[in-house]
């Protein structure tokens, strides 16, 4: 059995543990940081809770890849495990909040992905891991501002 792609990248916010679990695990609300993507829950409910369904599409305009999961681990404020299901994307998701001190936090998001189209996949995969984590790097940093921001505004 082949190893998953694997992608890690981290970011350091200043704001508890909660306010960044808070953030991370609004689904629909990631697409307020997450470069070209929109979140969707598939169901009743908010999706914050083991066997939650959602759907990310991530593109531009009508061009876009839809990334279909379910919640298969969930330990709130501290880690969450999504399998993605669909064609183009399939493997591992793990969002991760690492508390550093009482107002100050880590995330930490790794993706194990099954990479599609066989040998092509793999060829390709040097090209796309650049482009695919600087991508999350950006985002997880617009992430990390906000929540800061939101912490500032008064009543935060």
């Amino acid at each position: 059995m082949r190893r998953p792609a694997e992608i890690t990248v981290t970011v350091d916010v200043d704001a508890p543990a909660e306010a960044v679990w808070d953030a991370v695990t609004d689904w629909p609300g990631q697409g307020r940081w997450m470069l070209g993507t929109r979140v969707s829950v598939d169901g009743p409910g908010d999706g914050r809770h083991l066997g939650a369904r959602m759907t990310a599409v991530t593109g531009v305009g009508p061009l876009g890849v839809a990334d279909r999961m379910e919640i298969v681990r969930w330990e709130p404020p501290h880690r969450c495990d999504v399998r993605h299901l669909g064609r183009v994307i399939r493997g591992e998701g793990v969002f991760e909040v690492v508390e550093l001190a009482p107002e100050r936090s880590r995330f930490v998001w790794t993706e194990l992905l099954d990479l599609p189209l066989g040998a092509l996949g793999r060829l390709g995969w040097p090209v796309v891991r650049p482009a695919m984590r600087w991508g999350v790097r950006y985002s997880l940093r617009r992430m990390a501002r906000q929540v800061e921001a939101a912490r500032r505004a008064p009543g935060g």
